[in-house]
């Protein structure tokens, strides 16, 4: 596992990213011009294909050992009723996944896929941003080890998403301290807040981003400082993912959210994931194109909790099938192959 133990060593992590496996998905690459179809006309998928044989370093990748993992924690800054639900509903919705009762257990079980769920501290609440840092070094740490700490070598593919009742609001103030803009850029209504709650979030959000104005515009300071648990554990899963060669999928506003402080300074670090979707939470369209992510669907979703990702990784399955299952030209004695 990635060392993450030291801010030195997140640091080193995060300028030390590996590229993708060229040959493999060149490799892939040609063999999608011998299928027996026109070159190109599958479109996107076969697109997605050769991504993921590039990550996984094999011209044939594989979903067989994809995993989900849903990130729960829970933030001081509810306290300033920034969100439309008490924060003892990310206890609830937590033993919710444990009982498999959730969105997220029906859709991964649709697709096949193991989904697990990491509670950080859920009786813990980070500190209230807008007196004081969210975490303090330790705490931060801790979650982004935890994070790093679900990635093994042998996954194919990581599906990443959060619970956090007011975790909408450290995602929106991450944005703004990582890319800059207005807090009304960032602040949406997240659990469904009205339009004076959402003039109310977007106050506490510039409220925090002036106590924390004088402090360094690091990754590791930005994401302690403004973030929480379980969005600083999505970070450290993406970079030990990165570092293990494991593509990630991405849910929506808030887990990409989680990645906009490392981006901000090493904008590469999303080279090996996949946006599953553009979710109608207002800032997720801006953050995508300031990650130069091109979402694979936009259904208006805004569940958070891995939902959006998980129907996309129905269409990585449907890319894949079509990738390993068709015959080239040769083997289906097809004239037209290269």
């Amino acid at each position: 596992m990635i060392d993450l133990s030291s801010v030195a060593a997140f640091d080193r992590a995060l300028a030390s990213l590996p590229s993708r496996d060229a040959a493999a998905a060149d490799a892939a690459r040609q063999r999608q011009q011998q299928l027996t179809k026109p070159p190109g006309s599958l479109g996107r998928l076969e697109d997605l294909a050769i991504f993921l044989a590039g990550w996984q370093g094999r011209a044939h990748p594989s979903m067989d050992a994809a995993r989900a993992v849903i990130f729960a924690g829970n933030h001081g800054v509810a306290a300033q009723g920034v969100s439309a639900f008490p924060a003892e509903v990310t206890t609830q919705m937590v033993a919710n996944f444990a009982a498999g009762g959730a969105a997220i257990n029906a859709l991964t079980g649709a697709i096949g896929m193991r989904l697990d769920v990491v509670a950080l501290d859920l009786d813990r609440p980070t500190c209230d941003f807008t007196t004081g840092p969210a975490m303090d070094e330790a705490d931060c740490l801790d979650a982004l080890q935890q994070g790093a700490a679900v990635v093994t070598a042998d996954t194919d593919l990581l599906l990443l998403g959060e619970m956090g009742i007011a975790n909408s609001t450290a995602a929106a103030a991450l944005c703004l301290r990582s890319f800059g803009g207005t807090p009304a850029d960032w602040a949406g209504p997240g659990t469904g807040l009205d339009a004076h709650g959402v003039g109310h979030k977007g106050a506490v959000i510039a409220r925090a981003i002036e106590v924390h104005a004088e402090a360094l515009h690091t990754p590791f300071e930005t994401l302690r400082r403004l973030g929480g648990r379980e969005l600083a554990a999505i970070a450290g899963a993406v970079l030990a993912a990165r570092h293990a060669g494991v593509p990630v999928l991405l849910d929506g506003f808030i887990c990409c959210a989680s990645l906009a402080p490392l981006a901000a300074t090493a904008p590469g670090i999303v080279d090996h994931c996949i946006a599953g979707h553009c979710s109608a939470e207002p800032g997720h369209a801006r953050l995508l194109a300031r990650l130069g992510l091109e979402p694979l669907l936009r259904l208006d979703m805004r569940l958070g909790e891995g939902s959006g990702a998980a129907v996309a990784a129905a269409v990585l399955r449907s890319a894949l099938a079509a990738h390993n299952g068709m015959a080239t030209f040769a083997e289906a004695g097809v004239a037209g192959g290269a």
